[in-house]
């Protein structure tokens, strides 16, 4: 089958596990994230350097650009622009979902109302409550 069929197929299955992720089960975004960090580390570490020679300490990496010479992409350079992206993309994912599930802080919380007082548990039995008398009326102002 063709290279571009695979590096499609690889993607609908990145885009799929992270809406996943997203929508259903946060731990798979989570463990998804880490291990493409661990093949991206393991990826990159595995390539050779371009002009690490010491022509390349100096300037003299034999082409006029800026960063070198241009090759031919190989499947180790394809394979980490790949879970550049994904890395990314789930980092993204991952900032999204915490910042919507954090819950707020206390300061912006507003306020409980105040509950009443419950009767006693007698009147709660079918008892009638206990009445207090009535408060005593303040004396009339004298002149």
């Amino acid at each position: 089958m063709n290279e571009k069929f695979w590096w499609g197929a690889a993607a609908l299955l990145t885009v799929g596990l992270i809406f996943l992720g997203v929508r259903y089960y946060p731990p798979l975004l989570t463990g998804m994230h880490v291990m493409v960090c661990l093949v991206l580390m393991i990826v990159v570490l595995l390539q050779s350097g371009r002009a690490a020679d010491l022509a390349g300490a100096f300037g003299g990496a034999g082409s006029q650009t800026a960063f070198g010479p241009r090759g031919a992409a190989t499947f180790l350079s394809k394979t980490t622009q790949f879970l550049a992206v994904v890395f990314m993309v789930t980092s993204l994912a991952l900032a999204t979902f915490s910042s919507s599930s954090r819950p707020r802080p206390l300061a912006e919380q507003e306020p409980q109302p105040a509950t009443q007082q419950s009767a006693p548990a007698s009147a709660q039995a079918g008892e009638p409550a206990p009445t207090s008398p009535p408060a005593p009326s303040p004396p009339p102002p004298q002149q």
